[in-house]
């Protein structure tokens, strides 16, 4: 055991006897793994931090020299005593330990995607910084932490390993604000040189040239993908140094390095592109890691085998590159080799171009650019394109990939590159400008998409000039403001919808007071989920000052009056379910943390609205990616346990936007579906109400069906082709079709067809099981039950008068009648039953009533039903014209009934 291990364990035994705190963090532990011990101890000092049984060669010897300093403990020198909590640091994959117990609180402080199995009692804290060191640097700077200058500069190694010294694509300008604090600690870049950019040790050396000499290349949906393999017996290099060395060797879009060891396989991947992500990779195979750098270990398999399932399972998740057929403008303008430099400057103001291709016999020998016409003709040369060009058959081809494009624009030196087929014949051209437009969103500057102008011309001018009101007081309260969600969605499918959230990342309780100090009205709020409603004074002054700004000349009135009553805030927040089912517990967030509590990842999309930040585009979760693919994707492997209506929702979303579940949502689905006979029927009938609502509701039925759904909500709940069939109907027979004065795309109107043509044919006790099931309003309750009644009597119709038909009808709701006839077959006998009874049954009136009746010494019973409805009969017949005539009938059956 090294000194420092040895007076640290001694120091740690004394200062805990019964009580044990302790940090850990990743096996094959690397800078920023053990910089985050070390941050994660200064942010509580009675804490210990553990170190990993396996740690990486340079941070070894790192702490071989330095380790005097620090105050970490070797896992073997922790005494066998119950821990009280547990810090886990730069990974959330507790490893078996010693002394954990059921009691043992768990707390996670990482930078990696949230887990989908990590327990829902951990206390999470994620943040999206390149290194985690980062984070931690974050947490203890507002206290007086005083660093050595070896303690700095472990820290800064973890920040500089981990965003290979500050230049991988994930590194966030936090990493450069802590690395600039640690330098003002003290911390040494010589010294971070000697341990960060060490060569490769004699083992790593042989095992470097094993991959060297076997590898492949592949091409999966136009990337270059390279998978390199070696066999050795005992691993005791580190691998990952390595395949960084591999990686900037050959220079492909994405690096897979097996090596076989006694242990199992290790695979190490490397990513270079926005659309492979490795992490995805990683998982799969039971590792972890970032987008572009993962591992895992893989046992009881054979090298080959890993290899085949690893390329099928690539080219299920590897985004297709963008090609250059996707982006090239056809039929380029082409200048010959001899054309002179004033035709050609011609050329360039008439089309705008800034370079055109010189082709001679069909091929492209050169490139002349605006700046070689200008120098040409400010020198007054009267010369020729072949003179000026730069020459070179510089080309590319359709199928190649952005990337290649880029490469042969930064190679090359031409901002236009001829595109050309097959035979060499040029065919397009694509530029700088069309490189740019076409490259993923994060690898813009700037990277952060702004929808501020798409979202002023979405919302009327009274909502806009609101937001940007509630925006300054949020900036004046320092609190993030955010609009979320299905709004965001739509916006991007340019199908805008008007109802928005406002989420507040901070406390939205607090702003909405705010806004009430300053521009009047009145706040309700509620406690437990930190939501807020403002109802808004639309008469109060200072609103109506505000808005006089933005108008110049035009009405103030009408502005106002198109103002919503009130606007609703909600403090961000993550969920945590208790059980399968279970509504959630909710705590304060992070914006990011309360995108990651949705359904869906396209419903993870948030607009940020205050300050210099309005109009940013915030996508943690990959929706703007499956937006763009037309996925439905849930977050996380247990939403659909968490919640399983949102199986509901994920088929409403998937047939409304004519989208596709993913793949392994759509096994989670099949997985999950079971309990939906647990969820509550409110919970369910609300989803229902929603998909009966919907344009494409036969679809999402259909759909239902298909996955077996119904059958999870109520065995006898089916959805079948006869059913379709007369739900079709209702784009086709309007309610006057029957007589019937009804709009049948009212929502409530629709919502009762429906729940009509599924419940109707099936037998009564079913129907009142399902309805008790669903606990469906009192007024929905009586419709289905005389739907239910008035179709078991279809049959013997037939077989009645008309009196008595009309008594079965008698009070019927026009919306059961409708759906009653729409289920009949056509021109069946209930569908002219019904016709009867609105066209004409319940517009006949009789001039005698119950009154007269009972002045005629008749006593009320059923017999006033039956009076009334002959001599409305007799009316509708034709047998009684006038009520002279209707007395003289009604006297003439009041004697027959003496």
């Amino acid at each position: 055991m090294h000194s420092y291990q040895r007076m640290n364990a001694s120091m740690w035994c004394v200062l805990y006897s019964n009580i044990m705190r302790i940090i850990l963090t990743h096996e094959v532990a690397d800078f920023d793994a053990i910089a985050s011990l070390l941050g994660a101890y200064y942010l509580d000092p009675n804490s210990t931090p553990v170190l990993p049984r396996k740690i990486n060669r340079n941070v070894r010897g790192f702490l071989t020299l330095y380790g005097a300093e620090l105050p970490f403990v070797e896992l073997r020198d922790l005494p066998l005593e119950p821990i009280e909590s547990i810090t886990l640091v730069d990974t959330q994959t507790l490893t078996t330990i010693k002394g954990v117990t059921s009691q043992t609180k768990v707390r996670v402080i990482d930078h990696h995607p949230l887990r989908e199995d990590i327990p829902t009692d951990w206390n999470i804290t994620l943040s999206a910084t390149g290194a985690n060191t980062t984070l931690l640097i974050e947490l203890i700077r507002g206290q007086e932490v005083h660093l050595t200058p070896v303690q700095a500069t472990l820290l800064l190694l973890g920040i500089y390993e981990d965003t290979g010294a500050l230049t991988y694509t994930r590194t966030t300008p936090r990493d450069l604000q802590a690395a600039a604090f640690l330098l003002e600690q003290g911390a040494s870049l010589s010294v971070l040189a000697n341990f960060l950019f060490h060569p490769l040790s004699d083992e790593q050396m042989k095992i470097f040239y094993q991959l060297q000499s076997n590898y492949r290349t592949i091409n999966i949906h136009g990337h270059r993908i390279v998978i390199a393999k070696a066999e050795i017996g005992n691993l005791e290099a580190e691998l990952s140094t390595i395949a960084h060395k591999l990686r900037d060797v050959l220079e492909p879009d994405a690096l897979f390095v097996l090596v076989q060891t006694k242990s199992g396989i290790q695979l190490i991947a490397r990513s270079t592109s926005e659309d492979i992500d490795v992490a995805m990779v990683a998982q799969k195979f039971g590792g972890g890691g970032h987008e572009r750098a993962a591992a895992c270990l893989v046992r009881d398999r054979s090298i080959d085998s890993l290899e085949d399932e690893l390329v099928e399972y690539l080219k299920e998740i590897i985004t297709p590159a963008i090609v250059v057929a996707q982006i090239l403008s056809r039929d380029p303008q082409l200048v010959p080799p001899e054309m002179g430099v004033h035709e050609i400057a011609s050329l360039m103001q008439k089309y705008g171009h800034e370079g055109y291709p010189v082709v001679e016999n069909g091929q492209v020998i050169g490139l002349v650019t605006r700046r070689a016409v200008d120098r040409a003709i400010a020198h007054k040369l009267n010369l020729t394109a072949r003179q000026i060009m730069e020459a070179g058959q510089v080309t590319v081809t359709p199928q190649e990939s952005l990337e290649s494009v880029q490469t042969v624009m930064t190679v090359s030196g031409w901002g236009q590159i001829p595109v050309v087929d097959e035979a060499g014949k040029i065919i397009g051209i694509v530029t700088r400008t069309d490189v740019i437009k076409a490259l993923p969103v994060g690898s813009r500057l700037p990277s952060r998409v702004n929808l501020a102008s798409r979202l002023e011309k979405i919302l009327p001018s009274s909502q806009v000039i609101l937001i940007k009101l509630v925006s300054q007081i949020a900036v004046e309260n320092r609190l993030a403001l955010y609009i979320v969600g299905g709004f965001v969605r739509d916006l991007l499918l340019e199908k805008p919808s008007m109802d928005f959230d406002l989420v507040v990342e901070g406390d939205a309780i607090a702003l909405a007071k705010a806004l009430r100090s300053r521009y009047g009205g009145r706040v309700t709020k509620h406690d437990r989920f930190r939501t807020a409603k403002w109802y808004i004074d639309k008469s109060h002054p200072r609103i109506i000052q505000e808005y006089q700004k933005y108008i110049e000349g035009g009405e103030l009135t009408p502005l106002l009056d198109e103002i919503p009553s009130t606007l609703d805030f909600v403090t961000a927040r993550t969920e945590f379910y208790t059980h399968p089912t279970a509504l959630p517990t909710v705590e304060p967030s992070s914006i990011k943390l309360d995108l990651h509590r949705r359904d869906f990842t396209i419903n993870t999309l948030a607009i940020r609205l205050d300050g210099t930040h309005y109009g940013e585009l915030h996508d943690y979760w990959g929706g703007l990616s499956d937006l763009r693919r037309g996925l439905i994707r849930v977050l996380h492997s247990l939403s659909f346990v968490d919640d399983p209506t949102r199986i509901l929702r994920a088929i409403r979303f998937e047939q409304r936007f004519h989208f596709r579940i993913e793949e392994r949502t759509l096994q989670l689905i099949m997985d999950a579906r079971s309990l939906l006979s647990k969820v509550s029927g409110d919970r369910i009938r609300h989803e229902l109400d929603l998909i009966f609502v919907e344009e494409q509701v036969l679809a999402m039925l259909d759909r239902l069906q298909e996955l077996g759904i119904f059958e999870h909500i109520h065995p006898q709940l089916i959805w079948d082709e006869w059913i379709r069939d007369r739900s079709r109907r209702l784009w086709i027979y309007e309610p006057q079709t029957f007589g019937i004065d009804l709009k049948p795309t009212e929502a409530v109107v629709r919502r009762d067809l429906f729940y009509l043509f599924l419940l109707c044919r099936i037998d009564q006790d079913s129907c009142l099981t399902i309805i008790e099931r669903l606990k469906l309003p009192s007024s929905l309750r009586r419709k289905l039950r005389d739907a239910n009644r008035i179709w078991a009597l279809r049959e013997q119709f037939s077989e009645m008068d008309r009196l008595t038909a009309m008594a079965q009808l008698e009070g019927v709701d026009p919306t059961v009648a409708y759906g009653l006839g729409l289920m009949d077959e056509e021109n069946g006998n209930l569908v002219e039953l019904i016709r009867f009874y609105f066209t004409k049954w319940v517009k006949t009136k009789c001039t005698t009533d119950g009154r007269l009746l009972r002045q005629m010494g008749i006593s009320p019973g059923p017999s006033y039903r039956r009076i009334l409805s002959e001599l409305k009969l007799a009316w509708i017949e034709g047998r009684i014209k006038s009520p002279q005539e209707e007395m003289e009938l009604l006297n003439e059956m009041i004697k027959s009934v003496a």
